[in-house]
């Protein structure tokens, strides 16, 4: 179907997959926010001709967005290397949680992302381990289940080699303990996470590191990213004795935080807000004993954007 049939309300109405592929090949709202752009920028400056030549504008602008986020990923390694201290991906709000529906804001790229076990933290942390072919033949494949001989047109491979790379990103996901995309969060998961990240703010808040230590798995890693533009530890924390004095420190020299149970990439967390702004979300991951084994911080205020509305 060329761009007559297709009509430009279909060519707009890919926006809301294209922003979620972009974010989950980027683990930035922003970058990919700007992709997706990009992708429509390049559409429209078709002649009309060639835009009616085009079967599957969807396609086409998919095919351009991949291509736009491998050229993003193979820049982003030298980039992230002169970040100060560690890169975490964006976390993202639940908009409807904040009180703002999907109606509301519409053009806000928030509004588009759909929360599933694909942008849990500890996915989208794995997919930060991962080649940039890996990554694009993975999320492509597994997660919105594109086949390999359009994935090949982007990455400029053969299908083969593609399964492969997505091959190869499973083991990285299975050796990270990252839950795969297809197998989703039971609600039990869900609920006993939720209890756990609870149990967690009340020890936080009254300051009682004998709690916290108990709620930590012993081997606890602490992340956090600051993006040198505000205070944050530079580097891991490693242990949940260590985690929980260092959380009772910061609490110290905190006053005045509020402590909110959140959903952060659609799993249950915790925000910080001080005088109704957002400073810190926090996201959390558990062993199988049911103890956080993983803390991922995000501090840098120009990932929180899309948290700056919320109320």
């Amino acid at each position: 179907m060329g761009a007559d049939g297709a009509g430009v309300g279909t060519v707009a109405g890919e926006r809301r997959q294209l922003i979620n592929v972009a974010y989950r090949l980027l683990g930035s709202l922003a970058e990919a926010e700007d992709a997706v752009q990009e992708a429509y920028a390049r559409w429209y400056a078709l002649p009309r001709g060639r835009q009616d030549e085009v079967l599957s504008p969807g396609a086409w602008l998919t095919t351009v967005t991949g291509r736009i986020c491998l050229d993003v990923l193979g820049s982003a390694r030298a980039r992230r290397e002169r970040y100060v201290g560690a890169w975490l991906p964006e976390p993202l709000p639940d908009r409807a949680e904040w009180g703002f529906g999907r109606g509301e804001g519409a053009a806000d790229p928030a509004d588009q992302m759909v929360l599933d076990e694909s942008v849990t933290m500890a996915f989208l942390v794995v997919l930060e381990s991962m080649t940039p072919a890996e990554r694009v033949a993975f999320v492509l494949h597994d997660v919105f289940r594109y086949p390999f001989a359009e994935i090949a047109d982007i990455l400029g491979r053969t299908p083969a080699a593609c399964k492969q790379l997505a091959a190869s990103a499973r083991r990285r996901v299975r050796d990270g303990r990252a839950p795969m995309p297809s197998a989703g969060r039971g609600a039990a998961a869900v609920v006993e996470q939720a209890a756990s990240v609870r149990r967690v703010k009340e020890a936080w808040v009254a300051k009682d590191i004998a709690a916290l230590v108990d709620l930590l798995d012993p081997s606890a890693v602490m992340t956090a990213d600051g993006g040198g533009l505000v205070g944050t530890a530079l580097r891991p924390i490693e242990g949940g004795a260590r985690i929980a004095q260092y959380m009772v420190a910061i609490a110290d020299r905190a006053p005045g935080l509020e402590l909110l149970e959140r959903s952060v990439n659609g799993a249950p967390g915790l925000v910080a807000r001080r005088a109704g702004t957002v400073m810190t979300v926090a996201s959390f991951d558990l062993a199988d004993d049911g103890r956080v084994n993983r803390i991922w911080v995000v501090r840098n205020p120009e990932k929180l954007r899309p948290w700056l509305r919320g109320g």
